[in-house]
């Protein structure tokens, strides 16, 4: 009987679901909206009979649309394309992340609300919608024009973000507290975690995926695709990180392998039919009442939105040297939220840390300004039109130099290519700690294990900590060795900037020992506090450290070899090969 009841809603969901899409379409609205509109109108609040039975059901099964959206965010993220949006994207962004939050928690206690529904009401506001504004500029034909394009970019820099963001307030949630120093801290390892997954993900999911694609079995590769992105999840979520993270990185990193258009191609069915139960399930929560109940927080919210978005993104691409039309419609292309708002929500109803209203009203808030982007993005030209009539002269022409001196600034100088070696080396270097960082952290997660094993032989928890942290600085030394020659580069490099003379030479030879000696050296300590639960006592650091010299000294050639490859397979997965655009 559960299992036909179970059949029973899917079939309802999915039913309401065409029937209302295929109206939107007709009436050239987003197909996200419909789905909402769908779940509103076979939810338990609307008719006069129930139409749904099991609730929990369809709530596991948005789980998984949940999943598969923010994988597919991934698969459309690029790196490279990251690297390319340059200080627009990640100006506007951020500027507009941190004020979009800011306004969100000031309305939240202007409405006296709870601190935590605040904060995520910021929260809620700060991200904008990549469906609707893909749909709207694709239906206005506008995709590929410069302020599109520029909006795209901000868009790839809101995931990263939102993302960072999602963690943020699963571990503000769990703690009760916005600590500062938590936050950092959070932030950090969060960055951290981030950095060494996209790295070794890089490195072998690639690899793996090509292997599997030799067979020419789109059943397997589908089925590989989907056990690298669950395992990963649940990686992800058994290091108290969000799953949302989990997707998105996995996606993210399948998106730099060659096999991107098949694996697209492959999950995009699953991915269209558990994003609409997902986008359903949200309609299903709606409650008029509470719709009525705060109409004008509502209102007042979704005025905010616009406003608040039209300004700071409108200001920050203003400000990295775009022309005030430009800046303007951007702007009001980005002036709406949508589906990483409803994640935001519906993380605070799953960890139980915001009032029953604050979904609803995400939702209603969407809906509204969803509407309402075709329109603002269609008045972008007329208002610049009249705001540029309106100009003072002497205050067009202030704006007009700050835009040419700035595009001027940027032409490439006679230093490109040595600031070019520059970046590299110091991006090898980071990746190199960094990953250095993730071997002493693993230690101390998994120390609690390795102790109970240990007990069995040597009942003395100083001596487990001194094998635990010599095994960890025993897997770092390569990574140690290869940070070391490209901070040696690094410095070498940055003593070119300085010229040839004699006089010089003594100082670029001081500065190629100095950089990467004090780099190390002010490393340890960051070291030794991320190590801090499975660091040892004094007298076994000493004997610990000396051990590590012999066998560097004794093994040098060998270290030498795999700093080496290590280096191959970074440069191979830096540069990449680029996979076809979708």
């Amino acid at each position: 009987m559960l299992a036909i009841a179970f059949i029973q809603d899917l079939a309802v969901l999915m039913l309401a679901a065409g029937l209302v899409t295929v109206l939107c379409h007709r009436l050239q609205q987003p197909v996200v909206l419909g789905y909402i509109v769908a779940g509103f109108l076979i939810g338990p609040h609307s008719p006069p009979f129930v139409l749904i039975s099991d609730e929990q059901s369809i709530r596991i099964l948005a789980e998984l649309g949940v999943i598969f959206l923010m994988f597919g965010l991934g698969l459309e993220f690029r790196l490279r394309r990251l690297l390319r949006v340059g200080p627009t994207a990640i100006l506007a962004a951020f500027f507009e992340i941190v004020l979009m939050i800011w306004l969100g928690y000031q309305l939240g206690h202007l409405f006296a609300w709870s601190d935590m529904d605040a904060l995520f009401l910021g929260a809620i506001l700060a991200i904008s919608s990549t469906t609707i504004i893909v749909k709207a500029l694709g239906d206005l034909k506008m995709k590929h024009e410069r302020f599109a394009q520029l909006i795209f970019g901000i868009l790839i820099v809101e995931d990263v973000l939102g993302i960072g963001l999602v963690a943020l307030l699963s571990g503000i949630a769990a703690s009760g507290t916005v600590a500062t120093a938590e936050v950092l801290a959070t932030l950090g390892k969060l960055l951290l975690f981030m950095l060494v997954s996209l790295l070794l993900g890089l490195l072998l999911v690639p690899r793996i995926l090509a292997y599997v694609a030799r067979f020419g079995s789109d059943e397997t590769l589908l089925i590989t695709v989907l056990g690298l992105c669950f395992g990963f999840c649940l990686l992800v979520i058994k290091l108290d990180y969000s799953m949302v993270l989990g997707a998105f990185l996995i996606g993210a990193i399948m998106a730099e392998s060659r096999q991107l258009a098949q694996i697209e191609r492959l999950v995009e069915p699953l991915r269209h039919m558990f994003s609409a139960i997902f986008f359903v399930a949200i309609g299903l929560l709606i409650d008029p009442a509470v719709l009525r109940d705060y109409a004008w927080p509502i209102a007042a919210i979704s005025l905010a939105v616009v406003l608040g978005k039209l300004l700071t993104c409108g200001v920050g691409a203003f400000v990295t040297g775009n022309d005030g039309r430009t800046s303007l419609r951007v702007g009001m292309g980005l002036a709406q939220i949508g589906e990483f708002s409803f994640i935001i929500a519906a993380l605070g109803v799953k960890l139980e840390v915001t009032s029953d209203f604050l979904y609803p009203v995400a939702v209603a808030v969407s809906a509204i300004t969803t509407l309402t982007t075709p329109y603002l993005i269609r008045a972008a030209d007329p208002l610049a039109r009249q705001l540029a009539a309106a100009m003072p002269a002497h205050v067009a022409g202030v704006f007009g130099a700050y835009g040419t001196w700035l595009r001027n600034i940027r032409q490439p100088g006679q230093h490109a290519l040595l600031a070019a070696l520059i970046r590299r080396s110091l991006l090898h270097a980071i990746i190199n700690l960094a990953l250095v960082a993730a071997i002493f952290l693993g230690g101390g997660y998994f120390a609690a294990p390795i102790d109970l094993w240990l007990d069995q032989w040597l009942p003395q928890p100083n001596l487990h900590k001194a094998l635990i942290w010599g095994a960890a600085l025993l897997l770092s030394l390569p990574l140690l060795l290869a940070a070391y020659h490209r901070l040696k580069a690094l410095s070498l490099l940055l003593a070119e900037l300085g010229g040839h003379s004699s006089r010089t030479r003594r100082v670029r030879r001081a500065l190629s020992e100095l950089i990467p000696l004090l780099t190390l050296g002010s490393f340890l300590p960051l070291l030794a506090a991320l190590s801090s639960s499975i660091l040892p006592p004094r007298e076994w650091l000493l004997i610990i450290g000396l051990l590590a010299a012999v066998l560097l000294a004794l093994l040098w050639r060998w270290f030498v070899r795999v700093h080496r490859q290590l280096h191959s397979a970074l440069q191979e997965t830096l540069d990449p090969h680029e996979p076809p655009e979708s």
